[in-house]
């Protein structure tokens, strides 16, 4: 990695510091995450308030767009078990590692019966789940994710987690606390498996390890961070958009779309 934005320049908050340096001096606590998304400017507030997600709760989004949602999910999530598997790998301590293989466990259990659930309630075939034709934002997260680890360490490794899990707890959460569950389960248990106490938990540790990495990196390092970080906060954003512009026409009357297939 280079000076150069080899990730994407996504828009800036204006406001916030420009360096972690010039956020701490300001603060009696700071945070290098807090920093990171302050510099994440509005694409934040665009991933944690999405559309698809506010949909999602209130029990308003079309089976297609979740379905089409879901089927690059489950594309998405073999990458992040690996990525997630690299940072066990690089993590400094016993105590690090272990933290990380137990949510390994998470995905690769209780999502990985929650998709195919989710698949079959939503007629989703098999052999569009399981070798699915992946969009372009797909694709790059899927690079974003793999770069970072490949050509970083254990704190590019984290500024990409980082932000993946902790968008989904911040719009779960405000799901979470809305007047009523979804009554479709596989709307409600999206939001369930990202709301509760436990992944809660997992993400302010994710934040905690990467507020003393990114707090010890040289100034270098932490642009390199930031940028890894507001890459995956764009793309959180592109991801719920791509799910809107896949799904079948509403007017389509031949019934021969599947979710999966879209555009592609």
């Amino acid at each position: 990695m280079t000076d150069a934005d080899p990730f994407g320049s996504p828009d800036t908050d204006p406001s916030a510091p420009e360096t972690y340096d010039e956020f701490a001096a300001s603060r009696s606590d700071p945070g290098f995450t807090d920093w990171l998304r302050e510099r994440a400017g509005d694409s934040w507030d665009d991933a944690t308030a999405h559309r698809l997600t506010r949909e999602l709760a209130a029990d308003e989004l079309a089976d297609d767009v979740f379905g089409q949602y879901l089927v690059q999910d489950y594309a998405f999530v073999e990458t992040l078990v690996g990525v997630f598997g690299h940072a066990v790998g690089t993590a400094p301590t016993m105590e690090s590692k272990s933290e990380l293989v137990s949510f390994l466990g998470v995905l690769t259990d209780d999502e990985d019966d929650y998709f195919l659930r989710a698949f079959d309630a939503l007629d989703v075939p098999e052999s569009v789940y399981a070798d699915p034709k992946t969009t372009p934002t797909t694709r790059a997260f899927i690079d974003l994710l793999e770069r970072a680890g490949g050509q970083g360490g254990y704190a590019e490794t984290l500024a990409v987690l980082v932000p993946a899990e902790w968008v989904y707890l911040s719009w779960a959460t405000d799901a979470a606390d809305s007047a009523d569950s979804p009554s479709r389960f596989y709307l409600s248990e999206w939001i369930d498996l990202h709301a509760v106490d436990d992944f809660a938990a997992f993400v302010g540790w994710l934040r905690t390890e990467l507020d003393r990495e990114g707090a010890a990196a040289s100034p270098r390092r932490q642009r390199r961070l930031e940028q890894l970080f507001r890459r995956t906060v764009e793309l959180e954003v592109a991801f719920f958009d791509e799910a809107y512009e896949l799904a079948p026409s509403a007017d389509s009357t031949d019934g021969s779309s599947q979710p999966g297939d879209g555009r592609w």
